[in-house]
């Protein structure tokens, strides 16, 4: 596999693992943390781009690794979501 399509399908894991991380240690502002003026109640009071890039790093990290893993050793092919066996 190319190290473009390597890079490209990383990125895809990435944001989708974005998704996945988001709702991560999140607190809303009826916890004993100060609550804003003006704030929604269902707001977050303290948000960590930093920590949220990091999760998103090392989970998609080992979900890549799993799939490349995968596409390597040829574990799950796809023949085995053959559906047409199953209509008998």
């Amino acid at each position: 596999m190319k190290f473009t399509s390597i890079l490209a399908i990383y990125l895809i894991f990435w944001w989708g693992c974005l998704f996945l991380v988001l709702p991560f240690r999140l607190r809303s502002s009826m916890e004993p943390e100060a609550h804003v003026p003006g704030q929604a109640e269902s707001a977050t009071p303290r948000f960590s781009v930093g920590r949220t890039v990091l999760w998103t790093t090392i989970v998609s990290a080992a979900a890549f690794g799993l799939y490349y893993i995968n596409y390597v050793n040829g574990w799950v092919t796809i023949e085995a979501f053959d559906l047409t066996r199953l209509r008998g």
